[in-house]
């Protein structure tokens, strides 16, 4: 995972910018870059799109599903493989009708 520091330090080396040049670019503080780099501070959001954008860069943010090692929903894991595939369909449209009563409640 990435810093906002290092993103941020990343993106204005890459643009061959120095930190005043970047403030002087994004209408801020050559000490704010410094303070933001050093992970002395940490921006909002908004302040970090408009900084990339000062350095010629888009910020782009994704969901993604956390592994889910250590779970408990691994548990059944052993149970489900050992199934025949008609025991596995039957399985699904157990869970399916479970789920459809849950959402009329």
């Amino acid at each position: 995972m990435t810093t906002t520091a290092a993103l941020l330090r990343q993106a204005r080396t890459r643009a061959g910018l120095s930190q005043r040049q970047l403030a002087q670019r994004a209408g801020t503080a050559q000490s704010v870059i410094a303070r933001i780099e050093r992970g002395q501070t940490s921006p909002t959001w908004e302040t970090l799109k408009r900084l990339l954008a000062a350095a010629g860069y888009d910020l782009a943010a994704q969901l993604e599903p956390q592994v889910a090692v250590g779970s408990h929903m691994l548990d059944d894991v052993p149970r489900i493989l050992a199934m025949t595939p008609e025991q596995r369909l039957q399985e699904v449209e157990n869970v399916s009708k479970f789920l459809h009563q849950v959402r009329r409640v």
